[in-house]
């Protein structure tokens, strides 16, 4: 099976986080086609094996991990594409078919030409669209241990991006992710009659102000849900808040944490409320191997594509979890414009990027496992 038409099944049928059995189903038949070893992981993943035919005794442990994203979005899809989602409500809105499918074809060539030594792992992970994140469960079961692994490598589509142009960024490039999530409660009543309530409205504002000033350079803080049910005349007992909080920096995140709650004693304090906090750790920031990014923009370069600069992403991808473990690179592949936006109900990324990924994938696969000095 080529890697359009794989892509294209996948497409026909997304399936949500941690849901996709007949995706990883799917997977496994096209790699057992394909004559490549795989096993199951992280419940609905896959994780494929080839061996370079150039491996010794003393390389044998060198590996190479190539991830790809398997799970897809709650939006209803409305390309009107002859292969669009069959699966009501379900889309890959976020290209992660494209993804897949640039990792299938890179294995299906490596499997062809092994011509490198060391492992090379092919990761179809699931769930990075949910917490805890895909990313944590595979690295839960310790598929690695027994290798020493000198990169894991991973891409995304952008439509920002033209077909040809691959972004990326040295070091911090995507953020962390948190989720918070706030009962503000006290005594309701009478809208008329404050002197006999404890007013958690009055105590939510102060408390979404003083979270909100912790907004800077590198941090932001937002809150998106706001849930008071009282009325005009009515001052509920508890007010409901939900936000996000992401940052590029591990210890600066754990200040922001202790920070927050402090936030909390002290408006509780002045208004005489009790506050619940629900912080659900999400995904560290994706940091990038300064050295890895420049060989990749070296290769590309010799491919005859076009690497470009990238700022850093407030977005987050539990991709930040392998590059806390191992050297790392995360990179944008362009998709073009005319894609449309991701995440939106009409994103249909162009397929001609997928030869891009596929090149660049096994480009980076022979140059590090065919390097002694790495």
């Amino acid at each position: 099976m080529d890697t359009i038409h794989f892509r294209r099944h996948l497409h026909r049928h997304p399936e949500l986080s941690f849901e996709e059995h007949r995706t990883a189903a799917f997977i496994a038949e096209v790699l057992t086609e394909a004559g490549i070893h795989f096993e199951p992981i992280a419940r609905t993943g896959i994780l494929a094996r080839i061996e370079g035919s150039k491996t010794t005794p003393e390389t044998a442990r060198r590996a190479l991990i190539l991830r790809a994203d398997i799970d897809a979005l709650p939006i209803e899809e409305q390309t009107a594409l002859p292969y669009a989602s069959e699966n009501r409500g379900v889309m890959h809105a976020c290209g992660h078919d494209m993804h897949a499918a640039a990792l299938y074809g890179t294995l299906c060539a490596l499997q062809q030409n092994p011509d490198f030594a060391g492992v090379v792992f092919g990761l179809f992970q699931p769930g990075e669209e949910l917490n805890p994140g895909g990313a944590s469960l595979v690295l839960a079961e310790e598929p690695f241990a027994d290798y020493e692994v000198i990169a894991c490598i991973g891409e995304h589509v952008d439509w920002q991006l033209e077909v040809g142009q691959i972004g990326l960024h040295a070091g911090p490039f995507m953020a962390s992710s948190d989720e918070l999530r706030f009962r503000v409660g006290g005594k309701g009543g009478h809208g008329a009659m404050r002197h006999l309530i404890t007013d958690p409205v009055a105590a939510t504002a102060t408390l979404i102000t003083s979270l909100l000033a912790l907004n800077e350079e590198g941090v932001t803080l937002s809150v998106g849900k706001i849930a008071a049910e009282g009325a005009t005349n009515v001052i509920p007992d508890e007010v409901y808040l939900e936000g996000t909080l992401r940052t590029f920096d591990e210890q600066r995140r754990q200040v922001l944490h202790r920070t927050i709650e402090e936030l909390i004693a002290k408006n509780d304090t002045l208004h005489g409320t009790t506050t619940q906090l629900d912080l659900s750790h999400g995904y560290p920031a994706v940091c990038n191997d300064a050295a890895l990014t420049e060989l990749a923009r070296t290769l590309a370069t010799s491919l005859g594509f076009a690497p470009c600069d990238l700022e850093r992403r407030m977005t987050a991808e539990d991709f930040g979890f392998y590059t806390l473990r191992y050297p790392s690179l995360f990179y944008r592949l362009g998709v073009g414009k005319a894609s449309g936006r991701s995440h939106t109900p009409h994103f249909a990324p162009d397929e001609s990027a997928l030869a891009v990924g596929e090149k660049l994938f096994t480009t980076l696969v022979y140059t590090l496992l065919n390097d002694e000095e790495r």
